[in-house]
């Protein structure tokens, strides 16, 4: 029956593929995701989006600035950037490594943008990585290393091709029906090839980002995708996916939102504002308790290395997510996404909700009661700290830091101490996470 089932899928994936252009209007919203494969997404939470091309030499946004370049800088561009692409720091198990630590369970990594260059070995264009200096097929080596370390693979390509544009005559734009793959069918057969090659030569892909400027090439990209494998799972192109913004409620459907640490996606050396580490944290938070996954984007520097303030923020989400990793993974939103500054999750299948405890200081050692609404206790309703063994405070012998029940009329009313010592002063600006198991969902 496996067999059948799976013969049927590749056949209708290979029929949609012969669909006319004319079908289109009628299947924008085309998603052919096994139902347990988007499961599978929705349960990752947290993943790590690489931006990184050959104009990262010029700490530019990444392509776009070819977009009402005049001739000259246009012809440079093409030309010059390859020549002078050597990233002589890239260590993909660097932030393979930074990447598990920091909770992360999938990588989304830019194997082609809009301008064209390909940072994989590609036997379609002679504007790829292999012409550089550098000379080595990054794609390659960043899944290899993503594996090694258990993240799922994501393959961020775009249809949209600013090279093959130029090469053909064609005005660069966001706007001419020229430049886009409906209205132009050589770029629809070389973004469908390209496609091809990364899904055929590099290994199981788990996941794959279509960021293309209209939905008709993003569908027939997907639809190319699914007959090669039908377990992948294309987020855009199918999902909402929105870019720095984060609806404001759950939404029915698997959904991701994708941000920056600062202004841009690619690397930029100046005039950048990055955000605090408490920031994406609360942010994760946030994202977590209405049942998106976040795509947080590092921007590598152009000898492969990542910048000090992007490293130093993921470290700073090491830290919290590996005392409070079990509220982000394998979660579901909650009957209400928040009281106040406490944020929830639910456990999938379990009976057990995590508060998080936002926007409130938590002094070491000082004991603070909060009552949630939602909450509902049972007879066996247990409460912990997450990270937190809740039996000893460090040089406080007499000082009790269980965190304990105090009524359950009208709701849960906790008291809880943050009792475990994360920095040498004491101080600890982010989330305390506290685990309720044995608990109903009551309407406040």
């Amino acid at each position: 029956m496996k067999f059948f089932t799976t013969c049927c899928f590749q056949i209708l994936g290979c029929m949609l593929l012969l669909l006319p252009v004319s079908l289109h209007a009628q299947e924008e919203v085309l998603n052919l995701n096994k139902p347990e494969r988007e499961a599978w997404f929705s349960e990752q939470g947290f993943g790590m989006f690489i931006h990184w091309s050959v104009d990262v030499e010029l700490g530019s946004v990444i392509s776009h600035s070819l977009v009402g370049a005049s001739e000259d800088y246009t012809k440079r561009y093409f030309e010059e950037l390859p020549k002078t692409f050597n990233p002589k720091a890239f260590d993909p198990e660097n932030w393979a490594k930074l990447a598990k630590l920091a909770g992360m369970r999938y990588v989304m990594f830019t194997t082609k943008h809009h301008n064209g260059f390909c940072m994989y070995d590609t036997k379609t264009t002679d504007y790829n990585i292999m012409n550089t200096p550098f000379g080595r097929d990054a794609t390659r080596e960043v899944f290899d290393a993503f594996r090694k370390e258990g993240i799922a693979i994501g393959v961020y390509f775009s249809p949209d091709d600013f090279h093959f544009l130029y090469e053909q005559g064609v005005t660069i734009s966001r706007v001419d029906p020229k430049a886009k793959a409906s209205g132009n069918p050589e770029l629809n057969a070389f973004a469908k090839k390209q496609l091809r090659e990364l899904l055929t030569n590099y290994g199981k892909v788990d996941l794959i980002f279509l960021d293309g400027m209209e939905q008709y090439a993003e569908t027939e990209l997907a639809k190319v995708a699914w007959s090669m494998d039908p377990d992948i799972v294309v987020t855009r192109g199918v999902m909402h996916t929105p870019e720095q913004n984060t609806p404001n409620e759950p939404m029915p459907a698997p959904w991701e939102a994708c941000y920056t640490m600062g202004t841009q996606w690619q690397y930029k050396p100046t005039n950048e504002t990055y955000k605090s580490g408490t920031d994406i944290i609360e942010q994760l938070i946030e994202i977590r308790a209405k049942g998106g996954n976040w795509l947080l984007n590092v921007g590598p520097k152009p000898d492969g290395s990542l910048p000090i303030e992007q490293e130093e923020r993921l470290r700073e989400v090491a830290l919290w997510q590996f005392v409070n990793g079990e509220s982000i993974h394998e979660v579901e939103s909650w009957g209400v996404i928040r009281e106040g500054n406490i944020w929830f999750t639910k456990k999938k299948n379990q009976n057990t909700v995590y508060a998080f405890i936002t926007k409130e200081a938590m002094p070491f050692g000082k004991r603070k009661a909060f009552t949630l609404n939602s909450v509902k206790a049972g007879p066996n309703t247990k409460i912990s700290v997450l990270g937190q063994n809740g039996k000893v405070l460090e040089y406080a012998p007499n000082t009790d830091p269980a965190p304990k029940i105090l009524s359950t009329e009208g709701g849960l009313t906790i008291s809880v101490m943050r009792s475990q010592r994360l920095y040498n002063d004491q101080t600890w600006p982010n989330p305390v996470v506290v685990k309720i198991e044995g608990v109903e969902f009551q309407k406040p």
